[in-house]
């Protein structure tokens, strides 16, 4: 069995990487995915077995992955401009400084912004911003996924299954 030290080092590893999926100046499934690691550097009998860590580390890599393509797949889906594109970016991290609806509201925001200074109409532009927002949400949401994807797996190597 996992010392107590050791499981609360991973919980808390956990909790930083769920709370990084919404933050973008945390790296969530990585950080998550360290708490596997902990878990596997261990080596007692109850820790995840070295395919469970491989798993675990391809769901991360293809869940940051698509964290880039899922936002500009649903800005482009809703004819989101390079403008709405940029201003999602600089709506996310001037949305951090406003915990916790800045997180949410600052990429459509700035998506809506962008679109506006690109010289769409307003309904236009209101439909870009939703796409881009709908797609930072989808992002996010996979990320969650991700790291309750660990966090079962760090339960089941620390109690067993």
């Amino acid at each position: 069995m996992m010392d107590i030290t050791y499981e609360w080092i991973g919980w808390i590893l956990i909790a930083i990487g769920t709370i990084g999926c919404f933050l973008p100046v945390l790296p969530g499934p990585p950080i998550a995915y360290a708490a596997l690691f902990l878990a596997l550097a261990r080596g007692d009998h109850s820790s995840p077995g070295v395919s469970t860590f491989v798993v675990a580390g391809v769901v991360v890599v293809v869940a940051l992955v698509l964290d880039w393509i899922v936002p500009t797949l649903g800005a482009k889906k809703f004819n989101c401009s390079r403008l709405g594109m940029l201003g999602c970016f600089i709506g996310t991290i001037v949305g951090l400084f406003i915990l916790p609806l800045g997180v949410v509201l600052g990429p459509f925001i700035g998506a809506l912004a962008g679109e506006l200074v690109s010289g769409k109409p307003f309904g236009l532009s209101l439909k870009g911003a939703f796409g881009a927002l709908l797609g930072y949400v989808g992002g996010v949401l996979l990320k969650v996924a991700c790291c309750g994807f660990i966090a079962y797996q760090f339960w089941t190597a620390v109690h067993g299954a």
